[in-house]
Order: C-alpha cells, then sequence, then structure tokens
C-alpha cells in the first residue's frame, strides 16, 4: 500500500493545542475534498523558505539518536553494536578533543584549512566523527544511520516539531513494480508535473536509502518551486544495495525507474540526478542509454560524483571520505564486472563520441567541493565532457555532497539553502 505523508495546515502552538489545530485542518481538508468539486483547483501560495523544516537541534540529535539505538540493537545485535562502541572510545575521548582543540584554536590560521575556518565547531566535529566511521565502522552499521527505519520516524517527528506551513503541500508516497521501487515526492499530485527529477541516491552502493534524503528532497522540490517550475515532481529511486545485489542489478533498476517516469511524463521534462554513488549510476544510465540508443533525459545533475570505483585517489585533510573504503565499496559494487567497466565505472570511460551521444540535449550541472577527496577527478572528468557539451559548474569551498550535509549541520536558513537554490536555478534556466 502507498503511503502518504503530508504537512499539515497546523501551525506551531506553543501551549500544546498544534494537535487540535492540525486535527481541525486535517477535518477541514476531508471536507472539501469530498464536498467541493472545485477543491484542487485553488490558488496555491508563492512558496517560500518559511515551508521548510527548521535546522536541526539538540533535541533533534536526542530523538535520532533514540531511534538508531534502538534498530542498532534490533538489527546489529547488542554484542556487535557495544564492540563498535568501545572500539570507538579512544578516538571520541583522546584523538578527538585533541584534533578538534589543536586544528581550530592552537594552529596558525594562516596555515587553517579553508575548511576549519568556514566551519563551525559543531560541523567540524560531526565531520570528524563521521570521517571515522567511514572508515572504521563496519557498513552494515552505517545502513542503520541512514535506513529507512531511521530516517522515516525522525522525519515525521521533525515535520510535528517544527509544523512548515501547509502551502508548501509537499507529499510523498510510495512505488513499488515488477523491477524497481521508489518514492515519488509531489506538490500537487492530481496534476501532470511541469518537470520531474529522477534522483538517484549516494552512500557507496552498500548503504543509505531515499527515506534518508526525504527532507533534502522535500526542500529540492520547494526550491524547484521558487525557481519557477509551477508543479515539480521528483522521484527518488530505491535500488537494491551491496551486497544483497551487485552490478548491473542497480543500473537495471535505474533504468526501469525511467521507463516508469516515460509513463508519467515525456522525456523533454525530466532531469536525472544523483550524488556520490547516485551520481555514478547517473553517468552509467545516461552510457548505457546512449550505447542502447535510448533517447536521453533533456538534463542531468549530479553532485560530487564518484565517477571512478577504483583509483589511487588520496585522502584529503577536510573530507570525511576514506580512499581505501571507498576503493572497497567500489570493488563490491562491481562483483563480478571489471571495476573498470565503462557503465559501472563512468570516469573510464574517454570515448567522446559516446559521451557526445549520452549527453543530455541541455546538458549537465556538477556541484562539488574543492576540499573533497573526488575534486581532482571531478575535474578531470568535468574537462573532458566540457569537450562534447553543456557544462554548468558549481565549484564551492566545501566537502563531499556538502549541500545535502548542510542541511543537516547547517545553523543559518541562507547556509543550508543557498547550494540548493543555485542547483534549482539552474535546473529551470536549462528546462
Amino acid at each position: 500500500m502507498p503511503q502518504n505523508c503530508d504537512f499539515t495546515d497546523a501551525q506551531v502552538q506553543t501551549d500544546g493545542s498544534w494537535f487540535l489545530v492540525s486535527l481541525a485542518a486535517q477535518l477541514n481538508l476531508a471536507a472539501s475534498l469530498t464536498t467541493s468539486p472545485h477543491f484542487f483547483s485553488f490558488h496555491y501560495p508563492v512558496p517560500t523558505l518559511k515551508m521548510l523544516l527548521g535546522k536541526v537541534t539538540f533535541i533533534d540529535i536526542a530523538v535520532f539518536l533514540v531511534f538508531l539505538s534502538w534498530h542498532l540493537l534490533t538489527n546489529v545485535g547488542l554484542y556487535y553494536a557495544t564492540c563498535e562502541a568501545i572500539k570507538a572510545l579512544p578516538f571520541l575521548v583522546t584523538e578527538l578533543p585533541v584534533q578538534v582543540l589543536y586544528d581550530r584554536y592552537l594552529s596558525d590560521p594562516k596555515h587553517q584549512l579553508a575548511w576549519t575556518l568556514k566551519s563551525s565547531l559543531f560541523q567540524d566535529v560531526v565531520i570528524r566523527c563521521v570521517r571515522y566511521a567511514f572508515a572504521n565502522i563496519d557498513s552494515k552499521v552505517g545502513r542503520v544511520f541512514l535506513s529507512k527505519n531511521v530516517a522515516l520516524p525522525f522525519l515525521r517527528f521533525r515535520m510535528w516539531r517544527h509544523a512548515p506551513q501547509a502551502a508548501a503541500r509537499v507529499k510523498w508516497r510510495e512505488v513499488q513494480e515488477v523491477g524497481f521501487k521508489g518514492v515519488w515526492i509531489e506538490f500537487n499530485e492530481t496534476a501532470e508535473p511541469d518537470m520531474v527529477l529522477y534522483y538517484m541516491h549516494g552512500g557507496g552502493f552498500a548503504m543509505g536509502s531515499s527515506y534518508f534524503y526525504l527532507e533534502f528532497l522535500i526542500a529540492l522540490n520547494v526550491h524547484l518551486r521558487m525557481a519557477g517550475f509551477k508543479n515539480p515532481s521528483i522521484f527518488a529511486l530505491e535500488y537494491t544495495l551491496v551486497p544483497e545485489a551487485v552490478y548491473p542489478t542497480q543500473l537495471k533498476e535505474a533504468l526501469a525507474g525511467f521507463q516508469h517516469l516515460l509513463s508519467v511524463v515525456n522525456r523533454s521534462r525530466i532531469c536525472v540526478a544523483g550524488d556520490s554513488a547516485g551520481g555514478t549510476l547517473v553517468l552509467g544510465l545516461l552510457l548505457h542509454m546512449a550505447i542502447s540508443e535510448i533517447e536521453s533525459p533533456l538534463f542531468a545533475t549530479v553532485f560530487s560524483p564518484w565517477t571512478v570505483l577504483v583509483s589511487d585517489k588520496r585522502n584529503t585533510a577536510s573530507d570525511y571520505l576514506d580512499s581505501e573504503q571507498l576503493n572497497q565499496y567500489g570493488r563490491l559494487y562491481a562483483g563480478k564486472t571489471p571495476v573498470n567497466d565503462i557503465i559501472a565505472s563512468p570516469g573510464c570511460c574517454q570515448d567522446l563520441s559516446l559521451w557526445r551521444k549520452a549527453m543530455p540535449e541541455k546538458g549537465l550541472l556538477c556541484i562539488y567541493g574543492t576540499e573533497e577527496l573526488l575534486y581532482d577527478e571531478i575535474d578531470v572528468f568535468l574537462k573532458m565532457l566540457e569537450k562534447v557539451g553543456e557544462v554548468v559548474r558549481i565549484e564551492e569551498p566545501t566537502i563531499h555532497v556538502w549541500p545535502i550535509a548542510v542541511m543537516f549541520l547547517g545553523t543559518e536558513v541562507e547556509e543550508r539553502h543557498r547550494s540548493l537554490r543555485r542547483v534549482a536555478q539552474a535546473i529551470y534556466a536549462r528546462m
């Protein structure tokens, strides 16, 4: 059964009456649906940032940890979770405080990293913890962090607590059909969308879920409307993770999802998008479509794409990615396929004639950070694509997929939404 999650008409009430207001609003909405033939023709207010959830607070973090702890115990087990926690103690108790103290407060500002100067103490500490976890914690623990069972209750809690305005009217519903499954994020589900963004999430193909990205995708939907689209929709592919399946399963699911979109809108209204491993999948899909003589979507957008599965890339002092672990994820994803296969690892494809066929009609947008592990490979890849089509670069002094991470780690409205606004405006200008 599809599930729906709607922003309600309730406004935050400090005296606790929010529940009665919310209930009354939803009853009024239901009555309008059954009695008014013009229910779906009313005027939708102009979208604003007030429609979005507020910054993550310590209360949010505490609730997230409650959800996480329960599912770590039920999915990983008390013994294994305890062992991982004990293993992390030396880092948390000694290494982390010493690193932060020296890098932020004792070293000469002239020699500090751009990321250190840009980030808040909270952001710096969190990223250092993520860096440790990426390199040292088993991916099955990371899968719980980013899973539907943790991310979805957390999002619902934030929606309840922050109570965004009803004008946002962004809804989500699950779709599961033969060959693929995913989540639709919609503004007005009764009208045909004037554009569809087909999104593929990151996570090294070993972790991650569309549900972890829901808040980001809801925000992106609002920004697309603010940019000028009237009724944008987003379809997020929920592809099978490693080790349950390896390449080319994820590619087949991505292609099936694209065929599903063609039953909804013309390909000229589709923008394929993804981050990190999702960017790998987007680029591989474009190459596969070119080889198979399938007409490509109008535009493509990638956030910090993982262009080469296995390479000699080196760690950076700022980014949380670990090159050795990333290479291992690449090998696991490839399975029995060579790691330099051009569809599985699109950055290995140097055939300009093939890329000329694969490039969407309106080109490709790439947003990435100058301090991320993948920077050099992304730069080389984009220089190659610039020879065959239009490439829009948004280069920021940040780390891997920062536009997504800052949604959770940013403290100011402008900081949290600056990158998304730039992406949405660039998409609208070309579609």
